[in-house]
């Protein structure tokens, strides 16, 4: 359920490294937590972030919540098919609903996520 090669936050975020560039959205478990995904605020292209910044925010038939950066860097590219069709989202978390791209900031950043069997234990945890 949780793909080997990226690393997550206890926000439900994932992060996926290619070289100096990371892919980054929301987990299997928050957008089933979420619902029916029906609007995302994306950020602007060439918006710096930091850690735990927030990057826009997601609206789904049962609330709306904030998507944080679980790195710094800056915005390089945003998925525009979001705003057409923000279910994509529900339909392939890991895939063609990612959220941001980011030029990475700092590479270790990545320490402080979690690996996808520490993210499976954590959520996990909170369901128990």
């Amino acid at each position: 359920m949780y793909p080997d090669n990226l690393y997550y936050t206890k926000d439900h975020e994932w992060v996926k490294v290619e070289d100096d560039l990371a892919i980054i959205g929301i987990t299997e478990f928050a957008q089933k937590q979420l619902g029916d995904i029906v609007y995302i605020e994306l950020p602007e292209i060439g918006t710096n972030l930091e850690v735990h910044q927030t990057i826009g925010a997601i609206e789904s038939v049962k609330a709306v919540s904030d998507v944080f950066s679980p790195i710094a860097g800056e915005v390089i590219e945003v998925n525009e098919k979001l705003n057409e069709s923000p279910e994509l989202i529900n339909q392939d978390p890991y895939g063609q609903g990612w959220i941001i791209k980011l030029r990475i900031k700092n590479k270790t950043d990545l320490n402080q996520l979690m690996s996808a069997s520490e993210y499976e234990k954590y959520v996990e945890s909170l369901e128990a």
